[in-house]
């Protein structure tokens, strides 16, 4: 399996294609493209009948060695074992049967539709982001003790990234991380279990600005490949290829999990800001797993929404890009969008460089085939499944209520989102299964203001907000930045 990137234009230095351990720890490619595989590995209905008892862990392993074909067999199943267990997936249980690490639940079934809610939140720091990231813990890990090698991971959140990444490589063997957030735009406590991590080898960094000044800034210096490379930095974000592919995996969990047979079809619908989670659900179905519709639900920050309606992808600016009450999709420029424009564009690289210009120079680009559009490929999103909807404040909050009225849990903000977004969708014969974002605890000021309680918190999370908080503020500035990283990493 080879990788090749979106922007690999004749004049591209990754026009080369990688092998999987090559771009693990890179991030962006050299030429500002993200890495996709040159063809999607494809998945017969044998092995899809056959990984339908198998362990999260097993299921991971068969994936993912569709695409780590450079990573020896028993290196990657012991990778894949170590990572998904009942020790760091807190519900699984002891024995880890197929469904327990992100179990189903049915919400509603009535008149042939049935809505179903896939629980993700069951690591270490209660955000979907989990799933992927301890992996990518261990992956990253293994390759540089391969080498004797070291990394220093500069990354950006919208708030669970953050936590998810450090929480996964805290204590991990010649890994740092450099993590930026938008100063005071986090729940009160995702940003307590960011910034009340101790451990040597992690640094927050809170930017004076919204999430995307700090996905310019990772981009920026990423961009410096002289920097890059001198100072060895790799990408947790979800533009990293090994960190999507491993979200796949719940999409094939669900799916199984959903159906008895797999002449059935599911649908999803994805609480989604950078288009990361989802952009894993269409490389499941790329590869054959039977999706019928793949649903963006967003918030307020709706530029997902507005292209997927119309055709026009128009990022905002600072000052038009709301923070609202599921800040994780407080996001206006969805970073793993490209990947999935360079398929809607039939894969010609020279095409997508030159939109993703335009959305540097002009703040985005229109395929909606109208008068003065850049293309009308808009009119082929169906043939992917693609579809979208929106959710505001007080959609949150009567989506809490009504499920914990009718239903008895209390559900997060985003996880609210993609609630109401699914039941305008869901269609009857085809199960939709909700993708939950976190738990309810993580976003408690919303909670409290729908339902007049304070949401349930797991063992050992009572008091997070007290806990001293270690983290610096810095203006967005890119120099600034590079000094920084350069006097902590010594390179």
């Amino acid at each position: 399996m080879h990788y090749v990137s979106t922007r690999a234009t004749s004049a591209s230095a990754a026009r080369n294609p990688q092998g999987f351990s090559d771009i693990l720890l890179a991030g962006l490619a050299p030429d500002g493209g993200l890495y996709l595989p040159e063809a999607y590995p494809q998945v017969s209905q044998q092995e899809l009948d056959a990984w339908r008892q198998l362990s999260y862990a097993d299921l991971a392993f068969e994936i993912l060695r569709k695409f780590a074909t450079d990573i020896p067999d028993d290196d990657l199943r012991a990778l894949t074992a170590k990572t998904y267990t009942a020790e760091v997936y807190r519900n699984a249980r002891a024995d880890e049967s197929a469904a327990s690490i992100t179990p189903l639940r049915v919400l509603e079934e009535s008149d042939g539709r049935k809505l179903i809610l896939q629980a993700l939140s069951n690591g270490p720091t209660l955000a979907f982001k989990d799933m992927a990231m301890q992996l990518l813990g261990n992956l990253f890990e293994y390759a540089l003790a391969k080498n004797n090698d070291e990394l220093n991971i500069f990354g950006a959140t919208s708030g669970d990234t953050g936590s998810a990444a450090e929480y996964a490589m805290r204590g991990k063997r010649g890994v740092r991380v450099f993590m930026l957030s938008p100063h005071k735009k986090m729940s009160a406590f995702q940003t307590a279990q960011m910034f009340s991590l101790q451990d040597p080898n992690i640094f927050n960094i809170a930017v004076e600005g919204v999430f995307d000044d700090c996905q310019d800034l990772v981009k920026a210096v990423s961009n410096d490949l002289s920097f890059k490379a001198r100072h060895k930095i790799g990408t947790v974000n979800s533009i990293n290829w090994a960190r999507v592919v491993a979200q796949v995996v719940y999409y094939f969990r669900g799916y199984l999990g959903a159906t008895t047979s797999n002449d059935q079809k599911v649908s999803f619908t994805v609480p989604s800001g950078n288009f990361g989670n989802i952009c894993a659900g269409h490389i499941a179905r790329m590869m054959g797993l039977p999706i019928d519709k793949l649903v963006a639900a967003t918030n307020e920050n709706d530029v997902l929404d507005e292209f997927f309606r119309t055709g026009v992808y128009r990022v905002r600016k600072a000052a038009e890009t709301y923070h609202t009450s599921s800040p994780s999709m407080d996001i206006s420029k969805a970073s793993n969008f490209e990947r999935f424009v360079y398929e809607l564009v039939g894969r010609d690289a020279e095409r997508t460089h030159l939109l993703f210009r335009k959305v540097d120079t002009h703040g985005g680009f229109d395929l909606s085939g109208g008068p003065g559009s850049d293309g009308d490929e808009w009119k082929l999103v169906g043939q992917y499944g693609f579809a979208s909807g929106k959710s505001t404040h007080a959609d949150r909050l009567a989506t809490i209520r009504d499920v914990a009225d009718d239903y008895g849990i209390v559900i997060d903000t985003h996880t609210a989102d993609g609630i109401k977004v699914a039941r305008e969708h869901v269609q009857p014969g085809v199960p939709m299964i909700v993708l939950e974002t976190a738990l309810a605890a993580k976003f408690n000021e919303t909670i409290l203001e729908a339902l007049g309680t304070d949401a349930e918190r797991p063992a050992g999370f009572e008091d997070i907000e007290s806990l001293p908080q270690r983290f610096v503020v810095m203006r967005p500035e890119v120099e600034a930045m590079k000094a920084y990283i350069a006097e902590r990493t010594g390179l």
